[in-house]
């Protein structure tokens, strides 16, 4: 007897956790389901539709969600790095160091940062090299490939950014010789190269 109200107890929880979520049974009929995707706080994060070939397992299958993953991946190590980093020229390169040998983790969780950054470069340019060739950039996704083509770009900043944090010869040279190129851009070079670097040279305002 306390068995089965305790398996009651549980089961109307479960029902009404769910009921919290699902207001209305689910349809059976393809407007129903459309209307159940459009109103519900969760699956309306989802297409009405999918088609079946979208589905089949190819080659470039997930890049789109293998990079959100990726990007979710690189927030969570970042916050944590944030806790040890210091970020300034004398003692970046120390908090690193200390990062990895005396913090429990620190250097795996520093990795996993390292390589998840790399990892969603290639990705995302996986991803749209997808879309260019299977031409679905047409009409009406013209907007998704501009959007993908700038956080293509804001991908590679951030890396190109964050290869300076270490403070050390590689960082630094790699980072003058880089923005050192940008400055023979015509007409916007310099100014472009001033305004990464926050200045005419690699520094603290870097």
């Amino acid at each position: 007897m306390a068995h089965e109200k305790s398996h009651h107890r549980s089961t109307s929880l479960w029902a009404r956790i769910r009921r919290s979520i699902w207001r209305e049974p689910f349809p059976q009929d393809e407007r129903g389901r459309i209307r159940l995707v459009l109103n519900d706080l969760i699956l309306h994060l989802h297409a009405t539709k999918v088609p079946r070939r979208a589905l089949a397992l190819t080659y470039s299958f997930g890049l789109g969600g293998l990079s959100i993953l990726l990007f979710m991946v690189l927030v969570m190590t970042g916050v944590l790095l944030l806790f040890v980093y210091t970020p300034t020229p004398e003692a970046a390169y120390a908090s690193i160091y200390r990062m990895e040998t005396e913090i429990w983790m620190g250097q795996f969780v520093r990795n996993l940062h390292h390589w998840s950054g790399n990892l969603l470069l290639i990705l995302a340019v996986l991803h749209l090299l997808r879309v260019f060739f299977t031409a679905s950039f047409h009409r009406p996704r013209e907007f998704n490939w501009l959007l993908g083509l700038c956080l293509l770009v804001l991908i590679a900043l951030s890396n190109f950014t964050g290869y300076l944090m270490p403070w050390d010869q590689l960082s630094y040279w790699a980072t003058t010789i880089v923005t050192g190129m940008l400055a023979y851009i015509p007409m916007i070079g310099e100014g472009l190269k001033s305004w990464l670097l926050g200045g005419p040279e690699v520094g603290a305002a870097t």
